[in-house]
C-alpha cells in the first residue's frame, strides 16, 4: 500500500474532523492531477472514521466527489489547451489533423459512457481526462457525468470503509484486483482490435497482388 498512505491515514486520526475532511478534498483532487496518490484508500480510511464516529459518512461522500471531479476537470482542462496547440495548422504539420479531428467529432458524440465510467477505470483516471479535454467535448456535459461517475465510485469506497471497519486495509487488496481485471480487459480490446484490422486488410492486399 505504501508508506504514504500509512502517514496520511495516521496524521488524519489526529487532527479535527474539519481538517480530515479537508485532506479528503485536497487528495481526491490530488490523485487525479498527480498519481498514483492513493486517492481511492483515503476515501475508504474516511469511511471507516465515519464508521467510528469520529467523521459524517454523506459529508466524506460529498468531499471526496468534489475533489474528484474537480480533479478530472483540471486534467480536461490541460488537455483542452494541448489540443489547440497540437491542432494549430502552422505547427506539429506532420500530424493527420484532419483523421484527429474526425476522431474528435465521433468521441463528442458517444464519449460521454468513458466518462461516466472514469472512476471506476483506476489507473486510467488521468489519460481519461486529458483525451476528452483534447477531443474538447462539451465541458458542461463533461463536468455532469464526470460528477455522477465520481460520486458513484465515493458511495461504494466510503461503504467498503464503514462496512469492513478496521479492516479498511484489505479493501486494497480488492482495489488491485480490479485494476487487474480492468487492465486485462483494455489489453484484450486492444488485441481485438488489432486483429480485426489485420484481417480487413488482407483481402485488400491480395486485391492489389
Amino acid at each position: 500500500m505504501g508508506d504514504l498512505l500509512l502517514d496520511i491515514v495516521a496524521w488524519m486520526t489526529t487532527l479535527p474532523p474539519v481538517w480530515a475532511y479537508g485532506i479528503i478534498l485536497g487528495v481526491a483532487w490530488l490523485e487525479n492531477v498527480v498519481p498514483p496518490i492513493p486517492g481511492d484508500m483515503v476515501v475508504v480510511f474516511g469511511g471507516y472514521m465515519a464508521g467510528l464516529g469520529l467523521l459524517n459518512a454523506p459529508l466524506v461522500v460529498l468531499l471526496a466527489s468534489i475533489g474528484g471531479t474537480l480533479g478530472f476537470m483540471t486534467m480536461y482542462a490541460f488537455g483542452h489547451h494541448l489540443g489547440t496547440g497540437l491542432l494549430d495548422p502552422e505547427r506539429y504539420r506532420w500530424l493527420p489533423k484532419k483523421r484527429i479531428k474526425r476522431v474528435q467529432v465521433r468521441l463528442q458524440r458517444h464519449g460521454f459512457g468513458l466518462v461516466v465510467a472514469n472512476r471506476f477505470l483506476s489507473g486510467l483516471r488521468s489519460v481519461i481526462s486529458l483525451t476528452v479535454g483534447m477531443a474538447h467535448m462539451n465541458a458542461g456535459k463533461t463536468w455532469l457525468w464526470s460528477a455522477v461517475s465520481s460520486v458513484a465510485w465515493c458511495v461504494l469506497l466510503t461503504v467498503a470503509g464503514v462496512v469492513v471497519g478496521e479492516n479498511w486495509e484489505i479493501v486494497s487488496s480488492y482495489l488491485q484486483a480490479w485494476g487487474g481485471v480492468i487492465l486485462g480487459l483494455m489489453l484484450l480490446f486492444a488485441l481485438v482490435q488489432m486483429l480485426r484490422y489485420a484481417l480487413s486488410r488482407k483481402p485488400t492486399q491480395e486485391s492489389t497482388e
